[in-house]
C-alpha cells in the first residue's frame, strides 16, 4: 500500500444525505442533478463526485464528494453551477439535509 506524503495538502471529502419533500414533481430534483453533476465532475479541484439515489426511497440522495483540498471545496460552493442547480433549485426542495466532512487518512 503506497504511503501518503505527509507534506502533501490533505484532501477533503464530504458526504451529504438529503431527502426531498413531497411538494414538487419527483422529476424536478433529478433534472437539476443531471445538469449539475457533469459540471461538478469537471471542476479542477474535484477528485471524485458521485450522486446516488436510494433504491428503496427515490426521494433520498447521497452525494459523495472528494476535493483536492479545502480551497477546492470552497471554490465548488462558489461555482455558478452549484449556486444555480443546488442552492437555487435542489436545496429548496429538501425536507432534510445532513452533511459531514472528512479528511482522508
Amino acid at each position: 500500500m503506497p504511503r501518503r506524503n505527509p507534506s502533501a495538502t490533505p484532501s477533503t471529502a464530504a458526504a451529504c444525505s438529503s431527502s426531498r419533500n413531497g411538494r414538487p414533481s419527483p422529476a424536478r430534483p433529478t433534472r437539476s442533478l443531471d445538469r449539475f453533476l457533469p459540471e461538478a465532475q469537471r471542476e479542477d479541484g474535484v477528485k471524485l463526485f458521485l450522486i446516488s439515489r436510494a433504491k428503496d426511497n427515490p426521494a433520498q440522495f447521497l452525494f459523495y464528494e472528494l476535493f483536492r483540498d479545502e480551497a477546492a471545496f470552497k471554490a465548488h460552493q462558489e461555482s455558478a453551477h452549484f449556486k444555480t442547480w443546488i442552492a437555487g433549485e435542489a436545496l429548496p426542495l429538501l425536507a432534510k439535509r445532513e452533511r459531514a466532512q472528512y479528511a482522508l487518512m
